[in-house]
């Protein structure tokens, strides 16, 4: 999960792409660049950190030109500690080529060597973004033969990367006096949007970067697809995928995306809503309302689905964590040590709100089970009598390889669980899980022309269908994050694993 925007523009776009960034930082905190391109030339300024730690005045200075991208990173592949995979990636032929990319590519391992062995290329990284970054200079290379470019040519060049690569992928990327091309992976794993203002074109990530520059939101990028915005503006589009499964990852709609972004044509903050009202259903059956004194929220992600089931259920809604928004969200930080000890540096009390009542905790998921098993405590801690937590999402009991950070079997505290052992782990005095056919209903009934959605985490179906048990365990190697001991997948058990 990263965030990424590309600008075109009659003025400078430097301060645009920045605005862009602060307003995607929530998908990702790990590192933060910029290019920019003036005349022929590229000027770029990337590192680890925070937009507002990474860009000064000084590097704001270096970016002049009209057209430009950026990306913050959330690292779900290659090294997490290296300063060399912040994004944008910049390779010189053919043309002078620089990319961000949002999104996890499932065969870059094979990819690596064919480009190397077949396509004569070098890749410096572990990161599956610079593999994905030559394997479109090789289809850009390929398909023009020295011969000028024009959008044809990009569009035969995507078609190129659409067969050669698997995974998740939406991309930004700057052709060298050109012009800017986005596209998105066949299933539309990644969520990818374009609007437009007075001689501005954006492509970002959300539809929350555009309005926060002032932009109409036009339409979202369709999985598949390619846009090609040239240098004077106008804009080229064509389908470059051979086949089309509209999927986009639910787990955005439960946690990732800002609530004030629609994706795909569903507001973020309504699937909140209606979650909170399946959930409802869930908790009536499983803890009689009149035993709950009180509804409160884990901050932030499920303060509406907390607000929607409050409502429903006729119970007090209640903020009784305050937290600190300058600690970074303990789902990203690496390490469970790390995620452990922030949590109450993240979150404070209310002890008033606790003490001597019957508590009912509603957080947006529960993917590693240590944020949940120290916020029960701290309500325990703090004086509550009984405390009930409910999850907005059903049980996270499979990897993700799309992009999220959650890839191993063994980080799951759900995996291979019943929901009494995990209740047993958490510490809680009963959990209530959202039903997964439920949530699927909830987010797709803002949205019937989306037919289905990547659940992978939750229901262990993997809709570009090539990953098996020992894909899992590739994905895993050289990952800073593995516990230890977990580093084996194989024995992991998928549903419809021949069909995947």
């Amino acid at each position: 999960m990263c965030g990424i925007v590309g600008v075109v523009s009659n003025a400078p776009v430097n301060q645009l792409i920045y605005d862009a960034l602060l307003l995607l930082q929530h998908r990702g905190q790990d590192a933060a660049g910029i290019v920019t391109q003036s005349g022929q030339k590229f000027f770029m300024h990337k590192a680890k950190g925070m937009v507002r730690d990474v860009f000064r005045t000084r590097n704001m200075r270096s970016l002049p030109g009209n057209v430009g991208l950026g990306q913050v990173r959330y690292p779900t592949a290659g090294n997490a500690e290296s300063e060399d995979e912040a994004q944008p990636f910049y390779v010189n032929a053919p043309f002078g080529l620089v990319l961000a990319h949002n999104g996890n590519l499932t065969n870059a391992h094979a990819l690596k060597a064919e480009l190397f062995s077949t396509d004569h290329r070098h890749i410096n990284t572990d990161s599956d973004s610079e593999v994905l970054l030559n394997v479109l200079a090789h289809e850009l290379e390929r398909t023009t033969r020295g011969l000028p470019l024009s959008p044809p040519d990009v569009f035969a060049a995507v078609k190129g990367v659409h067969r050669r690569i698997r995974g998740s992928y939406a991309v930004v990327a700057l052709i060298a006096g050109h012009g800017l091309l986005a596209f998105r992976d066949p299933f539309g794993i990644r969520p990818l949007c374009m609007g437009h203002g007075d001689g501005q074109i954006a492509i970002a990530s959300e539809s929350v970067a555009l309005e926060g520059l002032g932009l109409a939101f036009d339409r979202d990028v369709l999985p598949g697809e390619a846009v090609f915005v040239d240098m004077s503006g106008k804009v080229h589009a064509m389908q470059c995928a051979e086949s089309v499964t509209h999927s986009p990852c639910i787990f955005e709609y439960v946690y990732l995306a800002r609530p004030d972004s629609v994706l795909d044509g569903i507001s973020v903050y309504q699937a909140r809503l209606n979650m909170g009202e399946t959930l409802a259903k869930r908790v009536v059956s499983t803890v009689p309302p009149d035993q709950i004194d009180v509804v409160i929220p884990i901050p932030e992600s499920s303060r509406p689905s907390a607000m929607q089931l409050a409502q429903l259920l006729g119970l007090p809604y209640r903020e009784g964590f305050v937290k600190n928004r300058y600690v970074g969200r303990t789902f990203i930080m690496p390490g469970q040590g790390v995620r452990k000890k922030s949590v109450r540096q993240k979150l404070n009390v209310i002890a008033s709100e606790f003490r001597g009542r019957n508590v009912l905790l509603v957080d947006d998921s529960i993917v590693r089970g240590t944020t949940s098993r120290e916020i029960v405590q701290m309500a325990r801690d703090a004086g509550a009598n009984k405390v009930y937590m409910a999850s907005a999402a059903p049980p996270v009991r499979y990897p993700n390889v799309y992009g999220i950070d959650m890839p191993t079997p063994g980080e799951l505290v759900a995996h291979g669980r019943s929901v009494e052992e995990v209740r047993q782990i958490i510490g809680c005095d009963a959990l209530i899980y959202q039903d997964v056919d439920a949530m699927k209903q909830a987010v797709g009934s803002l949205n019937p022309s989306i037919t289905g959605f990547d659940a992978s985490c939750f229901d262990g179906v993997y809709c570009t269908g090539d990953i098996q048990p020992a894909d899992i365990v590739r994905l895993n190697q050289g990952r800073v994050d593995v516990p230890e001991g977990q580093e084996d997948s194989s024995r992991l058990a998928l549903p419809n694993a021949q069909e995947a």
